[in-house]
């Protein structure tokens, strides 16, 4: 069996993580795919950021209809913020025989080298890495090869990227403009009638 694990704040999870998480699932050929809204420090928790109810409410209600996809909160239901890397232990614990992948944007894996224990999520995990805008794959594959030669198993994932970001999402809602054609419908309505990312009068 071959697991997919996407991590990230998703706040909020938009159509560029779907687009990856689409593509993921077939390209890598996972059985099954866990997408895990991380654990935000309380001291970052501001308008700028949905609470974790919200955040895992919209990736579930963004992957209800995609075979294989679920949502996991085992972060967010922690007492404290996760590493990676204790991610991993967990779900090579539960799961020993299965084949983990650990997806990331190109971002993250040129900065993975200064990763907390990298070296054991090497061996724990496959790294499946996508680009997050055009061009991006020459330096992907640079990265990914001075991986492999510490003995990491990289796969890119050669999708076209859905160029949207959640920071762009989130000044969108504040300036009042829409962004339905950058969300799945689901995830649109649960920003507008649950009021979030609007600028409170302590913000201003």
């Amino acid at each position: 069996m071959r697991i997919g694990i996407f991590g990230g704040s998703f706040n909020p999870i938009h159509n560029g993580h779907l687009n990856v998480i689409k593509n993921a699932k077939d390209r890598l050929s996972l059985d099954r795919l866990i997408i895990m809204p991380a654990k935000v420090a309380p001291h970052k928790q501001n308008a700028q950021m949905a609470d974790e109810k919200d955040r895992y409410e919209m990736c579930r209600l963004a992957v209800m209809n995609i075979d294989g996809a679920e949502v996991s909160d085992y972060e967010i239901s922690k007492d404290e913020v996760s590493y990676s890397v204790i991610t991993l232990r967990h779900f090579k614990e539960l799961y020993p025989d299965a084949e983990l992948c650990f997806i990331m944007g190109c971002d993250m894996l040129l900065y993975f080298k200064k990763w907390y224990k990298y070296e054991e999520i090497l061996s724990l995990a496959a790294l499946a890495c996508y680009p997050r805008a055009n061009g991006e794959i020459g330096q992907m594959e640079t990265a990914a090869e001075e991986l492999r030669k510490l003995g990491g198993k990289v796969e890119i994932i050669g999708v076209i990227p859905f160029e949207v970001s959640s920071t762009q999402v989130r000044e969108l809602v504040q300036s009042g403009r829409d962004i339905s054609r950058y969300l799945p419908e689901s995830v649109w309505k649960y920003i507008v009638e649950n009021k979030l990312y609007q600028v409170k009068d302590n913000d201003v």
